[in-house]
């Protein structure tokens, strides 16, 4: 690996870490009567508001259409997300420091693994959560699902839900960039030119 590929790892590494920081996806609802919008932050570890009540309406409202109560105790993600970004990050930095091309590559490879699992598997909870809901729902429209996109906006009823990585997600993004960078300049070194 050329010094530039370890420095990029090596940020790329610390960039991971800023996760546990930073929430790493917003979603937020916004509708007539809720002119100041609804939201959640998912953390790595939890799901919380926006602002301090947000969390409670979502479930009060996803009540009335049959979808289930949001409890971030209940998400096993939640729970073992921070381990394997901490082994992430960790394997990274060994990385930078022992210097194989191999190594940089197999890392790589198993980073974007678990990135793209990461990101079926949110989009699996969401389709669960937008799909499977209560015959029996106060408000229970045939045909109609409530899953929120993974990225951009959609309208849901009457709400609009819009859905776009935070901090920590962007984080991640950029670290993911920064190894794919890394990668390229190890596999294709630039040659020395001759005079």
């Amino acid at each position: 690996m050329s010094r530039n590929a370890r420095i990029l790892v090596a940020i790329a590494a610390v960039l991971m870490a800023t996760a546990y920081i930073f929430p790493l996806w917003r979603i937020s609802l916004i509708a007539p009567q809720y002119p100041e919008g609804l939201g959640m932050l998912i953390r790595i570890n939890n799901i919380v508001g926006i602002k301090e009540m947000d969390l409670r309406s979502i479930n009060g409202l996803n009540h009335y259409i049959g979808m289930k109560e949001i409890v971030p105790e209940s998400i096993p993600e939640l729970r073992f997300m921070p381990l394997l970004l901490g082994a992430a990050i960790v394997t990274g930095i060994g990385v930078a420091a022992l210097a194989r091309k191999w190594l940089l590559v197999g890392w790589a490879a198993a980073l974007a693994l678990l990135m793209a699992a990461g990101l079926v598997d949110f989009w699996k909870w969401g389709y669960d959560y937008g799909h499977t809901l209560d015959p029996h729902a106060i408000i229970s429209i045939p045909g109609m699902s409530y899953q929120p996109p993974i990225i951009g906006s959609k309208q849901l009823l009457n709400f609009t839900a819009t859905s776009w990585p935070d901090v920590g997600g962007w984080a991640l993004i950029v670290a993911t960039a920064l190894v794919a960078a890394a990668v390229y300049l190890s596999l294709f070194p630039k040659k020395p030119t001759t005079s």
